[in-house]
């Protein structure tokens, strides 16, 4: 298992040499946003969303002190909008309560924020804090992971254990970066372009084993 993850990683890297997320932020906090508001959504369409929103409450406190309405016409596009606005604001209310106007840096401590689980949580700390062993499990993830023999099942949290027990920790949230553009461009949910796919040794789609 240990030389197929490799292999793995290394054609990933190849294909995508720079791995980061698709979600554009400035400041940390607003990736906390942009994430909370991906759930059920696309990455292109929060990042139409967000430019406004960041606009009009352009700093933490602005956004922590936002009417939950007005945010709410501002989300709505990305669905969940009630539910997606008041965490948001709850969360940055937060931010400045407890943590000091900044995103924490355990899982814990992120977990404690509304909105936020350990699919945000993990992207929060690979990205801002560059935490080793930071495994984010979207739907990109599990589909691919699940295909190529790497994890069994599809409930995130028992498919991040898996993974963090066969990936480097130094290459796992840089995996996962990959993995959802390579889920966006080859191996997509629907219609695989398994033909043109350098992963296609190594999975079961393909393989049929």
């Amino acid at each position: 298992m240990e030389k197929k993850v490799q292999a793995i990683i290394d054609l990933l890297k190849q294909r995508y040499p720079e791995s980061q997320c698709a979600l554009h932020y400035k400041k940390d906090y607003e990736l906390m946003i942009s994430v909370r508001l991906s759930a059920q959504c696309t990455d292109a369409r929060v990042n139409q969303v967000t430019p406004a929103l960041f606009a009009e409450f352009p700093t933490l406190e602005a956004m922590a002190n936002a009417p939950i309405e007005r945010v709410e016409e501002l989300v709505r596009s990305c669905g969940f909008y009630k539910h997606k606005a008041r965490d948001i604001v709850l969360a940055c209310q937060m931010l400045l309560s407890d943590y000091g106007g900044k995103v924490p840096g355990t899982m814990e401590e992120l977990l404690q924020l509304p909105g936020v689980g350990r699919k945000t949580a993990n992207l929060l700390l690979g990205d801002i804090y560059g935490v080793p062993g930071s495994v984010v499990c979207d739907t990109h993830c599990i589909r691919i992971c699940g295909r190529l023999g790497l994890t069994v099942g599809k409930e995130p949290e028992k498919v991040e254990r898996q993974l963090r027990a066969i990936l480097p920790p130094e290459e796992s949230s840089d995996f996962c970066h990959r993995l959802v553009m390579f889920g966006r461009e080859v191996c997509t949910a629907r219609s695989p372009k398994c033909s043109e796919c350098p992963l296609s040794p190594f999975c079961s789609t393909v393989t049929g084993q």
